[in-house]
């Protein structure tokens, strides 16, 4: 790869940015819970042991980055709960792969401390990431970085 196609590569290069946003250890976590249908302040501290101030400011930087959605609860307008945005909602994928990631290589003694079961089949889910186009299942061996239109 000759100098400039590194220089292009990393100049434009969008895994730094996403990282940079919510690669902090605790930003996954909350964004793992609200999947899982955690929306409030206190359901967050109460699931993820997490300090107070850590908790206020990752729920304000999601919020910022339009990853969650703060909505004031009906009944009491001066608390709010967390909602996943449609970005937001679109790291799912990211986080089902890095869990079953850490299930097969950094795994539990006691095993997996959760397992994603499929509605539509029953079966439990093993995700895996696939080509739009075809369907085949793509990894590092079957496809080739060309540069994008950031070039």
């Amino acid at each position: 790869m000759t100098s400039d196609a590194l220089d292009r590569r990393f100049r434009g290069e969008s895994v730094g940015r996403a990282l940079d946003l919510v690669g902090e250890r605790w930003t996954l976590l909350i964004l793992r819970e609200a999947f899982f249908g955690v929306r409030r302040y206190g359901q967050f501290v109460r699931n993820l042991t997490i300090p107070r101030p850590t908790l206020s400011a990752r729920l304000k930087s999601l919020v910022e980055a339009g990853l969650l959605d703060r909505v004031p609860y009906a009944a009491e307008p001066d608390r709010f709960d967390y909602r996943l945005t449609q970005a937001g909602k679109e790291l799912f994928p990211a986080i089902v792969i890095l869990m079953q990631w850490g299930d097969e290589y950094v795994p539990d003694p006691d095993g997996p401390a959760v397992v994603l079961e499929h509605t539509t089949c029953g079966k439990d889910a093993d995700a895996y990431v696939a080509c739009r186009q075809c369907g085949e299942e793509i990894n590092a061996q079957n496809v080739t970085a060309r540069p994008g239109q950031a070039q």
